[in-house]
Protein backbone atom coordinates (compact mmCIF):
# COMPACT_ATOMS: atom_id res chain seq x y z
CA UNK A 1 0.00 0.00 0.00
CA UNK A 2 1.75 3.72 -1.05
CA UNK A 3 2.73 5.80 1.90
CA UNK A 4 3.03 8.71 -0.54
CA UNK A 5 1.82 12.25 0.91
CA UNK A 6 -0.39 14.42 -1.32
CA UNK A 7 0.76 17.63 -3.06
CA UNK A 8 -2.56 20.02 -2.40
CA UNK A 9 -3.13 23.18 -4.57
CA UNK A 10 -3.89 25.48 -0.90
CA UNK A 11 -1.62 25.48 2.30
CA UNK A 12 2.11 24.45 2.93
CA UNK A 13 4.33 21.61 1.31
CA UNK A 14 7.84 20.53 1.67
CA UNK A 15 9.85 21.72 -1.45
CA UNK A 16 12.78 20.28 -0.11
CA UNK A 17 14.34 19.32 3.57
CA UNK A 18 14.02 22.75 5.44
CA UNK A 19 12.43 24.25 2.53
CA UNK A 20 8.37 25.09 2.86
CA UNK A 21 6.01 26.39 0.23
CA UNK A 22 3.00 28.77 1.16
CA UNK A 23 -0.17 29.23 -1.26
CA UNK A 24 -3.40 30.89 -0.83
CA UNK A 25 -6.37 32.41 -2.63
CA UNK A 26 -7.49 35.27 -1.37
CA UNK A 27 -9.33 37.31 -4.25
CA UNK A 28 -10.89 40.40 -1.68
CA UNK A 29 -7.20 41.07 -0.44
CA UNK A 30 -4.62 43.30 -2.23
CA UNK A 31 -1.57 41.90 -0.41
CA UNK A 32 -1.08 38.74 1.68
CA UNK A 33 1.81 38.27 4.58
CA UNK A 34 2.74 34.84 6.11
CA UNK A 35 3.92 35.45 9.99
CA UNK A 36 6.19 32.71 11.06
CA UNK A 37 8.63 33.14 13.55
CA UNK A 38 7.45 36.05 14.45
CA UNK A 39 8.11 37.71 10.84
CA UNK A 40 5.56 38.97 8.32
CA UNK A 41 7.28 37.87 5.09
CA UNK A 42 5.17 39.51 2.13
CA UNK A 43 3.74 36.92 -0.41
CA UNK A 44 4.07 37.02 -4.05
CA UNK A 45 0.63 37.94 -6.21
CA UNK A 46 0.96 34.75 -8.63
CA UNK A 47 -2.41 35.57 -10.92
CA UNK A 48 -5.62 34.97 -10.55
CA UNK A 49 -5.80 35.87 -6.89
CA UNK A 50 -3.34 33.26 -5.41
CA UNK A 51 -0.70 34.45 -3.35
CA UNK A 52 2.57 32.43 -2.80
CA UNK A 53 5.85 32.67 -0.55
CA UNK A 54 8.76 29.91 -0.62
CA UNK A 55 10.71 30.16 2.91
CA UNK A 56 13.77 28.44 4.18
CA UNK A 57 14.68 27.03 7.62
CA UNK A 58 11.38 25.58 8.17
CA UNK A 59 10.86 22.61 10.23
CA UNK A 60 8.21 20.34 10.98
CA UNK A 61 6.01 21.82 13.90
CA UNK A 62 6.68 25.09 12.88
CA UNK A 63 4.01 27.68 14.07
CA UNK A 64 2.57 29.93 11.02
CA UNK A 65 -0.17 32.22 10.24
CA UNK A 66 -1.38 34.29 6.90
CA UNK A 67 -1.84 37.93 7.71
CA UNK A 68 -4.58 40.31 5.69
CA UNK A 69 -4.13 43.74 4.41
CA UNK A 70 -5.64 45.01 7.68
CA UNK A 71 -3.27 43.19 10.29
CA UNK A 72 -5.82 40.52 11.13
CA UNK A 73 -3.81 37.34 11.22
CA UNK A 74 -6.02 33.73 10.27
CA UNK A 75 -5.03 30.32 10.19
CA UNK A 76 -4.26 28.46 6.88
CA UNK A 77 -7.92 27.05 5.28
CA UNK A 78 -5.95 24.30 4.11
CA UNK A 79 -4.02 23.30 7.51
CA UNK A 80 -2.67 20.59 7.83
CA UNK A 81 -2.91 21.00 11.74
CA UNK A 82 -3.74 23.62 13.94
CA UNK A 83 -1.38 24.14 17.12
CA UNK A 84 -4.17 24.32 19.75
CA UNK A 85 -8.24 25.03 18.28
CA UNK A 86 -9.38 26.34 15.05
CA UNK A 87 -8.78 30.60 15.04
CA UNK A 88 -5.26 30.15 16.16
CA UNK A 89 -1.89 29.15 14.13
CA UNK A 90 -1.95 26.45 12.38
CA UNK A 91 1.32 24.37 12.19
CA UNK A 92 3.89 22.35 9.46
CA UNK A 93 3.56 19.25 9.26
CA UNK A 94 5.95 16.98 7.33
CA UNK A 95 2.91 14.32 6.19
CA UNK A 96 5.67 11.55 5.52
CA UNK A 97 7.28 11.66 8.90
CA UNK A 98 4.87 8.50 9.86
CA UNK A 99 5.87 4.97 9.83
CA UNK A 100 3.40 2.93 8.51
CA UNK A 101 3.71 -0.47 10.08
CA UNK A 102 1.15 -2.44 8.04
CA UNK A 103 1.91 -1.64 4.70
CA UNK A 104 0.28 -5.03 3.51
CA UNK A 105 -3.12 -4.19 4.23
CA UNK A 106 -5.59 -4.83 1.62
CA UNK A 107 -8.59 -3.58 2.85
CA UNK A 108 -12.14 -5.40 3.00
CA UNK A 109 -14.57 -6.33 0.07
CA UNK A 110 -17.63 -3.96 0.00
CA UNK A 111 -19.93 -7.34 0.26
CA UNK A 112 -18.04 -7.92 3.74
CA UNK A 113 -18.38 -4.47 4.42
CA UNK A 114 -20.49 -3.88 8.43
CA UNK A 115 -20.67 -0.41 9.59
CA UNK A 116 -18.97 0.77 12.95
CA UNK A 117 -19.91 4.18 13.54
CA UNK A 118 -18.73 6.03 16.13
CA UNK A 119 -17.82 9.49 17.31
CA UNK A 120 -13.96 10.04 18.24
CA UNK A 121 -14.94 12.29 21.29
CA UNK A 122 -17.45 10.18 23.05
CA UNK A 123 -16.79 6.53 21.92
CA UNK A 124 -13.88 6.61 24.76
CA UNK A 125 -13.71 8.46 28.31
CA UNK A 126 -10.61 10.06 26.75
CA UNK A 127 -11.69 11.20 23.46
CA UNK A 128 -8.24 10.90 21.77
CA UNK A 129 -7.46 8.79 18.63
CA UNK A 130 -4.83 7.39 21.49
CA UNK A 131 -8.06 6.20 23.71
CA UNK A 132 -10.00 4.90 20.42
CA UNK A 133 -6.53 2.52 19.84
CA UNK A 134 -6.94 0.24 22.76
CA UNK A 135 -10.80 -0.21 22.25
CA UNK A 136 -9.87 -1.28 18.31
CA UNK A 137 -9.09 -5.06 19.81
CA UNK A 138 -12.65 -5.42 20.68
CA UNK A 139 -14.04 -3.72 17.74
CA UNK A 140 -12.39 -6.82 15.71
CA UNK A 141 -14.04 -9.33 18.11
CA UNK A 142 -16.90 -8.15 17.63
CA UNK A 143 -17.15 -9.27 13.76
CA UNK A 144 -17.45 -6.05 12.49
CA UNK A 145 -15.21 -4.83 9.65
CA UNK A 146 -15.48 -1.00 8.95
CA UNK A 147 -15.15 1.47 11.20
CA UNK A 148 -16.93 4.80 9.99
CA UNK A 149 -15.51 7.99 12.18
CA UNK A 150 -17.72 11.25 12.02
CA UNK A 151 -16.07 13.48 10.79
CA UNK A 152 -12.47 14.92 12.59
CA UNK A 153 -11.69 17.91 10.61
CA UNK A 154 -11.09 21.01 12.86
CA UNK A 155 -14.10 22.95 14.34
CA UNK A 156 -14.75 25.97 16.91
CA UNK A 157 -14.14 24.59 20.02
CA UNK A 158 -13.06 21.25 21.99
CA UNK A 159 -16.51 19.33 21.85
CA UNK A 160 -18.67 18.87 18.54
CA UNK A 161 -20.16 16.56 16.39
CA UNK A 162 -17.83 17.79 13.46
CA UNK A 163 -20.84 18.59 11.29
CA UNK A 164 -19.69 22.32 11.39
CA UNK A 165 -16.02 21.64 10.63
CA UNK A 166 -14.16 24.72 9.44
CA UNK A 167 -10.70 23.74 8.44
CA UNK A 168 -11.29 20.60 5.90
CA UNK A 169 -7.70 18.95 6.16
CA UNK A 170 -6.81 19.33 9.64
CA UNK A 171 -7.63 16.44 12.35
CA UNK A 172 -9.35 18.20 15.56
CA UNK A 173 -6.83 19.28 17.66
CA UNK A 174 -8.78 18.07 20.65
CA UNK A 175 -8.28 14.88 18.98
CA UNK A 176 -4.78 13.99 18.63
CA UNK A 177 -2.15 15.03 16.40
CA UNK A 178 -2.12 13.83 12.95
CA UNK A 179 0.70 11.44 13.35
CA UNK A 180 -2.57 9.68 16.33
CA UNK A 181 -4.86 9.84 13.88
CA UNK A 182 -2.57 8.05 11.55
CA UNK A 183 -1.75 5.37 14.08
CA UNK A 184 -4.71 4.89 15.06
CA UNK A 185 -5.86 4.28 10.94
CA UNK A 186 -2.41 2.17 11.17
CA UNK A 187 -3.24 -0.02 14.12
CA UNK A 188 -7.19 -0.76 12.93
CA UNK A 189 -5.91 -2.45 9.41
CA UNK A 190 -3.12 -4.42 11.95
CA UNK A 191 -6.37 -5.65 13.49
CA UNK A 192 -8.07 -6.33 10.22
CA UNK A 193 -10.34 -3.59 10.54
CA UNK A 194 -10.48 -0.58 7.60
CA UNK A 195 -11.32 3.01 8.42
CA UNK A 196 -14.10 5.56 6.99
CA UNK A 197 -14.12 9.21 7.59
CA UNK A 198 -17.53 11.30 7.10
CA UNK A 199 -16.54 14.50 5.37
CA UNK A 200 -18.68 17.66 4.79
CA UNK A 201 -18.16 19.72 1.52
CA UNK A 202 -21.19 21.34 1.62
CA UNK A 203 -20.84 23.82 4.21
CA UNK A 204 -18.52 25.73 7.04
CA UNK A 205 -18.99 25.84 10.56
CA UNK A 206 -20.00 28.75 12.15
CA UNK A 207 -16.74 29.36 13.77
CA UNK A 208 -12.96 29.61 12.28
CA UNK A 209 -14.49 30.22 8.59
CA UNK A 210 -12.40 33.30 6.94
CA UNK A 211 -12.48 32.28 3.82
CA UNK A 212 -15.10 35.01 3.28
CA UNK A 213 -12.56 37.79 4.22
CA UNK A 214 -10.23 36.03 1.97
CA UNK A 215 -12.66 36.02 -0.88
CA UNK A 216 -15.45 36.84 -1.34
CA UNK A 217 -16.58 35.05 -4.56
CA UNK A 218 -15.29 31.51 -2.50
CA UNK A 219 -19.11 31.87 -1.61
CA UNK A 220 -22.72 32.10 -3.76
CA UNK A 221 -24.79 34.89 -2.60
CA UNK A 222 -27.66 33.94 -4.79
CA UNK A 223 -28.11 30.19 -3.27
CA UNK A 224 -28.70 29.21 0.53
CA UNK A 225 -28.23 26.02 2.23
CA UNK A 226 -29.68 25.14 5.81
CA UNK A 227 -26.48 26.08 6.87
CA UNK A 228 -25.77 29.40 5.10
CA UNK A 229 -24.40 30.88 1.46
CA UNK A 230 -24.02 27.93 -0.70
CA UNK A 231 -20.39 27.18 -1.63
CA UNK A 232 -19.12 28.33 -5.55
CA UNK A 233 -18.12 25.27 -6.85
CA UNK A 234 -18.21 26.67 -9.85
CA UNK A 235 -14.79 28.68 -9.32
CA UNK A 236 -11.00 26.49 -10.10
CA UNK A 237 -9.83 27.39 -6.90
CA UNK A 238 -12.80 27.07 -5.09
CA UNK A 239 -12.95 23.85 -6.10
CA UNK A 240 -9.76 22.40 -6.09
CA UNK A 241 -9.96 23.06 -2.44
CA UNK A 242 -12.93 21.12 -2.15
CA UNK A 243 -12.13 18.42 -4.51
CA UNK A 244 -8.37 17.92 -3.25
CA UNK A 245 -9.58 17.03 0.28
CA UNK A 246 -11.29 13.84 -0.06
CA UNK A 247 -8.13 12.59 -2.30
CA UNK A 248 -5.92 14.02 0.56
CA UNK A 249 -7.51 11.99 3.53
CA UNK A 250 -7.51 9.08 1.71
CA UNK A 251 -3.62 8.97 0.49
CA UNK A 252 -2.60 10.96 3.64
CA UNK A 253 -4.15 8.93 5.96
CA UNK A 254 -4.33 5.40 4.54
CA UNK A 255 -8.07 5.37 4.67
CA UNK A 256 -10.81 3.01 3.09
CA UNK A 257 -13.32 5.04 2.26
CA UNK A 258 -15.38 8.11 2.77
CA UNK A 259 -19.13 9.20 3.46
CA UNK A 260 -20.10 12.27 2.09
CA UNK A 261 -22.55 13.97 3.62
CA UNK A 262 -25.98 15.63 3.07
CA UNK A 263 -24.56 15.84 -1.10
CA UNK A 264 -28.16 17.24 -2.28
CA UNK A 265 -26.73 20.40 -0.89
CA UNK A 266 -23.74 20.28 -3.10
CA UNK A 267 -25.31 22.58 -6.20
CA UNK A 268 -22.74 21.64 -8.98
CA UNK A 269 -23.99 22.49 -12.88
CA UNK A 270 -21.04 21.82 -14.38
CA UNK A 271 -19.91 18.87 -16.37
CA UNK A 272 -18.90 15.95 -14.92
CA UNK A 273 -20.40 16.82 -11.60
CA UNK A 274 -18.34 17.98 -8.66
CA UNK A 275 -19.00 14.16 -6.71
CA UNK A 276 -18.44 12.59 -10.19
CA UNK A 277 -15.14 14.17 -10.77
CA UNK A 278 -14.41 13.51 -7.05
CA UNK A 279 -15.32 9.65 -7.49
CA UNK A 280 -13.69 9.33 -10.67
CA UNK A 281 -10.61 10.64 -9.97
CA UNK A 282 -10.05 7.92 -6.52
CA UNK A 283 -10.96 5.43 -8.40
CA UNK A 284 -8.32 6.57 -10.90
CA UNK A 285 -5.58 7.24 -8.69
CA UNK A 286 -6.14 4.79 -6.01
CA UNK A 287 -6.16 1.05 -7.18
CA UNK A 288 -4.07 -0.57 -4.56
CA UNK A 289 -6.95 -1.64 -2.41
CA UNK A 290 -10.92 -1.36 -1.99
CA UNK A 291 -12.30 2.37 -1.42
CA UNK A 292 -15.48 2.46 -0.04
CA UNK A 293 -17.55 5.57 -1.21
CA UNK A 294 -21.05 6.24 0.64
CA UNK A 295 -23.62 9.18 0.36
CA UNK A 296 -25.98 10.20 2.24
CA UNK A 297 -28.71 11.82 -0.30
CA UNK A 298 -32.75 12.20 0.88
CA UNK A 299 -33.65 12.59 -2.44
CA UNK A 300 -33.47 8.91 -3.39
CA UNK A 301 -31.31 9.37 -6.41
CA UNK A 302 -29.09 6.80 -8.11
CA UNK A 303 -26.86 8.31 -10.61
CA UNK A 304 -24.42 8.57 -9.04
CA UNK A 305 -24.48 4.10 -7.99
CA UNK A 306 -24.03 3.04 -11.84
CA UNK A 307 -23.07 -0.71 -11.66
CA UNK A 308 -20.63 -2.16 -14.52
CA UNK A 309 -21.56 -5.73 -15.83
CA UNK A 310 -19.20 -7.49 -13.23
CA UNK A 311 -20.63 -5.83 -10.51
CA UNK A 312 -17.76 -3.26 -9.96
CA UNK A 313 -18.32 0.04 -8.69
CA UNK A 314 -17.20 2.59 -11.01
CA UNK A 315 -18.54 5.58 -9.02
CA UNK A 316 -19.72 5.29 -5.56
CA UNK A 317 -19.94 2.43 -3.50
CA UNK A 318 -23.47 2.75 -1.83
CA UNK A 319 -26.22 5.16 -0.43
CA UNK A 320 -27.46 5.68 3.09
CA UNK A 321 -30.90 4.36 3.06
CA UNK A 322 -32.39 6.90 5.27
CA UNK A 323 -36.03 5.25 4.18
CA UNK A 324 -35.79 1.90 5.55
CA UNK A 325 -34.86 3.85 9.11
CA UNK A 326 -37.94 5.57 9.28
CA UNK A 327 -40.41 2.72 8.35
CA UNK A 328 -38.63 0.82 10.91
CA UNK A 329 -38.98 3.83 13.14
CA UNK A 330 -42.52 4.29 12.42
CA UNK A 331 -42.96 0.79 12.54
CA UNK A 332 -41.60 0.36 15.92
CA UNK A 333 -42.79 3.52 17.87
CA UNK A 334 -45.91 4.23 16.42
CA UNK A 335 -44.04 8.01 16.16
CA UNK A 336 -45.08 10.09 12.79
CA UNK A 337 -43.85 13.83 13.24
CA UNK A 338 -42.21 15.43 10.47
CA UNK A 339 -40.36 13.17 8.18
CA UNK A 340 -42.15 10.49 9.71
CA UNK A 341 -45.56 10.96 8.32
CA UNK A 342 -44.55 9.41 4.81
CA UNK A 343 -44.12 6.54 6.73
CA UNK A 344 -47.18 6.68 9.21
CA UNK A 345 -49.84 4.74 7.01
CA UNK A 346 -48.93 0.86 6.99
CA UNK A 347 -44.85 1.24 8.00
CA UNK A 348 -44.91 -2.48 7.37
CA UNK A 349 -45.49 -1.64 3.69
CA UNK A 350 -43.00 0.82 3.40
CA UNK A 351 -40.12 -1.84 5.79
CA UNK A 352 -40.80 -4.26 3.19
CA UNK A 353 -40.63 -2.49 -0.08
CA UNK A 354 -37.23 -0.95 1.55
CA UNK A 355 -35.71 -4.33 2.06
CA UNK A 356 -36.88 -6.03 -1.63
CA UNK A 357 -35.91 -2.71 -3.17
CA UNK A 358 -33.81 -0.01 -1.55
CA UNK A 359 -36.32 3.15 -1.62
CA UNK A 360 -39.01 2.61 0.39
CA UNK A 361 -40.39 5.91 -2.13
CA UNK A 362 -39.18 5.42 -5.66
CA UNK A 363 -40.76 8.85 -7.23
CA UNK A 364 -44.81 8.65 -5.71
CA UNK A 365 -45.85 12.08 -4.21
CA UNK A 366 -44.79 12.83 -0.92
CA UNK A 367 -47.73 14.29 1.70
CA UNK A 368 -44.54 16.31 3.96
CA UNK A 369 -42.99 17.92 0.66
CA UNK A 370 -45.87 17.67 -1.53
CA UNK A 371 -43.46 16.57 -4.03
CA UNK A 372 -42.47 13.41 -6.06
CA UNK A 373 -39.21 11.83 -3.85
CA UNK A 374 -36.88 9.20 -5.89
CA UNK A 375 -36.27 6.98 -8.48
CA UNK A 376 -36.73 3.35 -9.31
CA UNK A 377 -34.38 1.58 -6.74
CA UNK A 378 -35.77 -2.03 -7.71
CA UNK A 379 -32.60 -2.72 -10.47
CA UNK A 380 -30.02 -1.81 -8.03
CA UNK A 381 -28.02 -4.73 -6.41
CA UNK A 382 -29.11 -4.99 -2.47
CA UNK A 383 -25.28 -3.95 -1.57
CA UNK A 384 -26.16 -0.69 -3.09
CA UNK A 385 -28.00 0.41 0.21
CA UNK A 386 -26.24 0.91 3.24
CA UNK A 387 -29.54 0.68 6.20
CA UNK A 388 -29.34 1.31 9.68
CA UNK A 389 -32.22 1.13 12.41
CA UNK A 390 -29.91 3.96 13.92
CA UNK A 391 -27.45 6.58 13.59
CA UNK A 392 -26.15 9.65 14.99
CA UNK A 393 -28.26 11.70 13.51
CA UNK A 394 -31.52 9.64 14.24
CA UNK A 395 -30.89 9.84 17.71
CA UNK A 396 -29.08 12.92 17.96
CA UNK A 397 -32.07 14.76 16.49
CA UNK A 398 -34.20 14.41 18.76
CA UNK A 399 -34.52 16.35 21.97
CA UNK A 400 -33.30 14.01 24.25
CA UNK A 401 -31.34 11.83 22.10
CA UNK A 402 -33.02 8.49 22.90
CA UNK A 403 -31.65 5.57 21.05
CA UNK A 404 -34.28 3.14 19.74
CA UNK A 405 -34.24 0.40 22.44
CA UNK A 406 -35.43 3.62 25.20
CA UNK A 407 -37.99 4.10 22.67
CA UNK A 408 -38.91 0.43 21.40
CA UNK A 409 -37.94 -1.68 24.26
CA UNK A 410 -35.21 -4.50 24.14
CA UNK A 411 -37.49 -7.03 22.96
CA UNK A 412 -38.41 -5.44 19.49
CA UNK A 413 -35.07 -3.69 18.69
CA UNK A 414 -33.32 -7.06 19.31
CA UNK A 415 -35.45 -8.37 16.80
CA UNK A 416 -34.97 -5.62 14.10
CA UNK A 417 -31.11 -5.41 15.04
CA UNK A 418 -31.45 -9.35 13.70
CA UNK A 419 -33.16 -8.15 10.76
CA UNK A 420 -31.00 -5.50 9.73
CA UNK A 421 -27.58 -7.60 10.12
CA UNK A 422 -29.07 -10.59 8.28
CA UNK A 423 -30.86 -8.54 5.20
CA UNK A 424 -28.55 -8.44 2.03
CA UNK A 425 -28.06 -4.45 2.53
CA UNK A 426 -24.85 -3.38 3.59
CA UNK A 427 -25.73 -3.02 7.69
CA UNK A 428 -24.21 0.16 9.83
CA UNK A 429 -24.25 -0.10 13.67
CA UNK A 430 -24.09 3.01 15.84
CA UNK A 431 -21.76 2.67 18.79
CA UNK A 432 -23.05 0.84 21.87
CA UNK A 433 -25.69 -0.62 19.90
CA UNK A 434 -24.28 -3.61 19.77
CA UNK A 435 -24.17 -4.38 23.55
CA UNK A 436 -27.81 -2.28 24.18
CA UNK A 437 -26.47 1.07 25.22
CA UNK A 438 -29.40 3.26 26.94
CA UNK A 439 -27.26 6.32 26.81
CA UNK A 440 -28.56 9.32 25.08
CA UNK A 441 -26.60 10.40 21.88
CA UNK A 442 -26.80 14.34 22.35
CA UNK A 443 -26.32 17.70 19.84
CA UNK A 444 -23.38 18.95 21.53
CA UNK A 445 -21.00 21.91 20.88
CA UNK A 446 -18.42 24.48 22.66
CA UNK A 447 -19.43 27.71 21.29
CA UNK A 448 -19.24 30.69 23.61
CA UNK A 449 -21.37 34.18 23.49
CA UNK A 450 -23.84 35.11 20.80
CA UNK A 451 -23.14 32.29 18.72
CA UNK A 452 -23.97 29.92 21.69
CA UNK A 453 -26.75 31.91 22.35
CA UNK A 454 -27.84 31.30 19.24
CA UNK A 455 -27.40 27.14 19.13
CA UNK A 456 -28.97 27.27 22.14
CA UNK A 457 -32.21 29.38 21.56
CA UNK A 458 -32.19 27.45 17.53
CA UNK A 459 -31.89 23.94 18.82
CA UNK A 460 -35.18 24.41 21.11
CA UNK A 461 -37.20 26.01 18.18
CA UNK A 462 -35.76 23.05 16.18
CA UNK A 463 -38.22 20.39 16.97
CA UNK A 464 -41.51 21.37 16.15
CA UNK A 465 -41.65 18.64 13.05
CA UNK A 466 -39.04 16.22 14.84
CA UNK A 467 -40.32 13.52 17.74
CA UNK A 468 -39.03 13.74 21.55
CA UNK A 469 -39.54 17.67 21.67
CA UNK A 470 -39.62 18.34 25.09
CA UNK A 471 -39.65 22.63 24.60
CA UNK A 472 -37.93 24.18 26.97
CA UNK A 473 -36.19 20.91 28.61
CA UNK A 474 -34.01 20.60 25.56
CA UNK A 475 -30.09 20.32 27.02
CA UNK A 476 -28.02 23.00 26.27
CA UNK A 477 -26.18 22.28 23.39
CA UNK A 478 -23.12 24.04 25.14
CA UNK A 479 -23.46 22.41 28.73
CA UNK A 480 -20.39 19.95 29.01
CA UNK A 481 -22.94 18.02 30.77
CA UNK A 482 -24.42 17.05 27.31
CA UNK A 483 -21.21 16.00 25.72
CA UNK A 484 -20.33 13.71 28.87
CA UNK A 485 -23.68 12.31 29.23
CA UNK A 486 -23.23 11.11 25.16
CA UNK A 487 -20.56 8.63 26.12
CA UNK A 488 -20.68 5.05 26.00
CA UNK A 489 -21.02 3.25 29.52
CA UNK A 490 -18.24 0.65 29.18
CA UNK A 491 -19.40 -0.43 32.08
CA UNK A 492 -22.82 -1.71 31.12
CA UNK A 493 -21.28 -4.55 28.90
CA UNK A 494 -19.53 -5.82 31.95
CA UNK A 495 -23.52 -6.67 33.69
CA UNK A 496 -25.05 -9.78 32.16
CA UNK A 497 -27.64 -7.90 30.61
CA UNK A 498 -24.87 -5.99 28.45
CA UNK A 499 -23.03 -9.35 27.76
CA UNK A 500 -26.38 -11.08 26.77
CA UNK A 501 -26.99 -8.13 24.07
CA UNK A 502 -23.06 -8.89 22.60
CA UNK A 503 -23.34 -12.40 22.56
CA UNK A 504 -26.59 -12.13 20.52
CA UNK A 505 -24.96 -9.45 18.39
CA UNK A 506 -21.62 -11.90 17.45
CA UNK A 507 -23.67 -14.35 17.01
CA UNK A 508 -25.67 -12.59 14.52
CA UNK A 509 -22.18 -11.55 12.46
CA UNK A 510 -20.95 -14.41 12.61
CA UNK A 511 -23.74 -15.94 10.94
CA UNK A 512 -23.69 -13.19 8.26
CA UNK A 513 -20.24 -13.73 7.46
CA UNK A 514 -21.22 -17.33 7.28
CA UNK A 515 -24.38 -16.90 5.42
CA UNK A 516 -25.49 -13.52 3.72
CA UNK A 517 -21.90 -12.18 2.51
CA UNK A 518 -21.02 -15.50 0.21
CA UNK A 519 -24.44 -14.39 -1.93
CA UNK A 520 -23.30 -10.99 -1.78
CA UNK A 521 -20.61 -11.21 -4.50
CA UNK A 522 -22.80 -12.42 -7.79
CA UNK A 523 -25.90 -10.16 -6.48
CA UNK A 524 -28.05 -8.40 -9.03
CA UNK A 525 -30.98 -5.87 -8.79
CA UNK A 526 -34.66 -7.00 -9.05
CA UNK A 527 -34.65 -10.31 -6.98
CA UNK A 528 -35.97 -9.10 -3.96
CA UNK A 529 -40.15 -9.94 -3.77
CA UNK A 530 -42.37 -8.82 -0.77
CA UNK A 531 -44.02 -11.89 0.41
CA UNK A 532 -46.25 -10.65 2.87
CA UNK A 533 -47.44 -7.87 5.19
CA UNK A 534 -49.82 -7.35 8.26
CA UNK A 535 -49.98 -5.20 11.07
CA UNK A 536 -46.31 -5.58 12.87
CA UNK A 537 -45.17 -8.14 10.61
CA UNK A 538 -42.98 -8.41 7.71
CA UNK A 539 -41.92 -10.95 5.21
CA UNK A 540 -39.54 -11.20 2.13
CA UNK A 541 -37.07 -12.97 -0.70
CA UNK A 542 -34.19 -12.93 -2.65
CA UNK A 543 -33.32 -14.66 -5.57
CA UNK A 544 -29.19 -15.48 -5.63
CA UNK A 545 -28.01 -17.64 -8.24
CA UNK A 546 -26.97 -19.89 -5.51
CA UNK A 547 -30.68 -20.11 -3.97
CA UNK A 548 -33.16 -18.26 -2.09
CA UNK A 549 -32.91 -16.32 1.09
CA UNK A 550 -36.09 -15.86 3.32
CA UNK A 551 -36.70 -13.37 6.14
CA UNK A 552 -39.80 -12.94 8.35
CA UNK A 553 -40.09 -10.56 11.41
CA UNK A 554 -43.15 -9.91 13.58
CA UNK A 555 -42.95 -7.18 16.17
CA UNK A 556 -46.82 -6.70 16.09
CA UNK A 557 -48.84 -8.21 19.19
CA UNK A 558 -50.26 -11.12 17.86
CA UNK A 559 -48.95 -14.06 16.31
CA UNK A 560 -48.66 -14.65 12.47
CA UNK A 561 -48.83 -17.85 10.48
CA UNK A 562 -45.54 -18.01 8.21
CA UNK A 563 -45.78 -18.05 4.46
CA UNK A 564 -43.89 -20.49 2.80
CA UNK A 565 -40.33 -19.75 3.11
CA UNK A 566 -38.69 -22.76 1.77
CA UNK A 567 -34.80 -24.02 3.01
CA UNK A 568 -32.70 -24.24 6.14
CA UNK A 569 -33.12 -21.86 9.17
CA UNK A 570 -29.77 -20.10 9.08
CA UNK A 571 -31.70 -18.01 12.23
CA UNK A 572 -34.31 -17.80 14.54
CA UNK A 573 -34.95 -15.91 17.62
CA UNK A 574 -36.40 -16.65 19.94
CA UNK A 575 -36.70 -20.43 18.32
CA UNK A 576 -37.86 -21.39 14.84
CA UNK A 577 -41.93 -22.13 14.34
CA UNK A 578 -44.38 -21.65 11.79
CA UNK A 579 -46.02 -19.33 13.83
CA UNK A 580 -44.20 -16.45 14.69
CA UNK A 581 -44.66 -14.80 17.72
CA UNK A 582 -44.65 -11.50 18.62
CA UNK A 583 -40.89 -10.27 18.73
CA UNK A 584 -39.32 -12.64 16.76
CA UNK A 585 -37.88 -13.30 13.58
CA UNK A 586 -36.69 -16.62 11.36
CA UNK A 587 -34.35 -16.30 8.26
CA UNK A 588 -33.86 -19.21 5.99
CA UNK A 589 -32.13 -20.38 2.79
CA UNK A 590 -32.99 -22.92 0.39
CA UNK A 591 -29.96 -23.78 -1.08
CA UNK A 592 -29.94 -23.91 -5.63
CA UNK A 593 -34.16 -23.53 -5.41
CA UNK A 594 -36.02 -21.37 -7.42
CA UNK A 595 -39.18 -19.73 -6.86
CA UNK A 596 -42.01 -19.53 -9.32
Amino acid sequence: MSSKSFIRSWGCEFVAADVVRFRIWATSQEKMYLRIHDRNHEMTASGEGWFECQVNGVKAGTPYQFVLNDGTAIPDPASRAQCDDVNGASRVVDPEAYCWQHTDWQGCRWEEAVFYELHLGAFTPEGTFQAAIARLPYLAELGVTVIELMPVSQFGGQRGWGYDGTLLYAPHSAYGSPDDFKAFVDAAHGYGLSVVLDIVLNHFGPEGNYLPLLSENFFDAARMTPWGNGIAYENDAVRRYIADAPLYWLVEYQLDGLRFDAIDQIKDDAQPHLLVEIAERIRHEISDRPIHLTTEDNRNVLFLHPRSEDGATPLFSGEWNDDFHNAIHVMATGENHGYYADFATQPERYVARALSEGFAWQGEMSAVSGEARGVSSRQQPPTTFVDFIQNHDQIGNRAQGERLITLAGAEKTRVLLATLLMSPHIPLLFMGEEYGETHPFLFFTDFHGDLARAVREGRAKEFAGHAGHEGENVPDPNAPETFQRAKLDWQKMQHEEGKAWLTFTRDLLCRRRRVIVPLLKTARGGEGEVVQTAPGFVAVRWRFPTGVLSLAFNIGDVPVVLPEMPGKTVFAWPEASERLNPNAIVVRFAQGETLP
